[in-house]
């Protein structure tokens, strides 16, 4: 059984999603570093919406894709993963759906968690907290032993689909007064925490995913370490898993591993000036 990748950004919702269609035998590349696999399929088996919590570029929804593939082979597991790019201009309508005009008739059309709540999708809400507050009201019913979907609009009440599971993330990092997620909210969901992966694993994921060899991967890895320290010296977020790709990307390329460093992680990182010149400095030590 195959899964139907979906990925919606309400923001172009006039182009319509970006659809892909993949194979479970061919599941995104993850490497497990706790017991993250074995809670996401014991909640998706109890159908227990999933909340992820973590640093950006720490492999969050990469992980969500490999295990959508991984449970479609599931007896009534997931037929596909549907996306939604949270942001500040996310309404009720963008998610649920909405009456529009089309030729000399007004007829309604399923937003993404609707589709998901019908088809037996995993529906991933990336950055939840991104969306306005009265938004994330709408998941409450979904998120318990109800497990419906109320489209007040239409006056009909969805009851999901046995494959249908919720899914959020967010970035504590980033929280504040302003954004936050409501106790009334969080406590809805089994929570899994990352965070950027230790050493030897990093040093796998990069060999891996960027195509280089093991020792180009492990200085990326301890670059990655040392600037994550800094974080202590002003600097407001470590370096990602997925900059340190991209460098060795980058590196894979023909770019000289400092310039790589320089471009896919210093300059990514921050535009402060200090910061810029600590981070330059462990490059240099790292990549003479």
């Amino acid at each position: 059984m195959g899964i139907e990748l979906k990925k919606f950004d309400t923001r172009l919702q006039a182009e319509g999603p970006e659809v892909k269609h993949l194979d479970p035998a061919a599941a995104p590349f993850y490497l497990p570093i706790g017991d993250e696999v074995e809670i996401f399929t014991a909640a998706y088996k109890a159908r227990l919406p999933l909340l992820l919590k973590g640093p950006t570029g720490c492999g969050k929804t990469r992980f969500v894709e490999h295990m959508a593939h991984q449970l479609s082979s599931l007896a009534n597991g997931p037929n596909e993963l549907i996306t939604v790019a949270c942001h500040e201009d996310l309404t009720g309508s963008d998610l649920v759906g909405r009456f529009l005009i089309q030729a000399d008739e007004t007829v309604w059309v399923d937003g993404p968690l609707t589709q998901a709540v019908r088809r037996g999708a995993i529906c991933y809400l990336d950055e939840v907290v991104e969306a306005r507050k009265d938004t994330t009201v709408l998941i409450h019913p979904l998120s318990d032993h109800r497990r419906i979907l109320p489209i007040e609009k239409r006056g009909e009440t969805i009851e999901a689909h046995e494959g249908f599971l919720l899914v959020i993330s967010y970035n504590p990092g980033y929280q504040s007064i302003q954004k936050n997620l409501k106790h009334s909210t969080r406590q809805r969901f089994v929570t899994i925490e990352f965070t950027y992966p230790p050493a030897d694993k990093e040093v796998e994921i990069i060999a891996h995913e960027a195509g280089v060899e093991q020792d180009i991967a492990h200085q990326l890895a301890v670059l990655g370490e040392k600037v994550r320290h800094l974080k202590a010296s002003g600097l407001e977020e470590g370096v990602s898993t997925r900059l340190l790709i991209y460098a060795g990307e980058l590196i894979r390329q023909g770019i000289a591993p400092r310039r790589a460093a320089t471009v896919a992680v210093t300059w990514s990182l921050t535009d402060e000036a200090d910061s810029k010149r600590a981070i330059d400095e462990v490059v240099k030590a790292i990549f003479p």
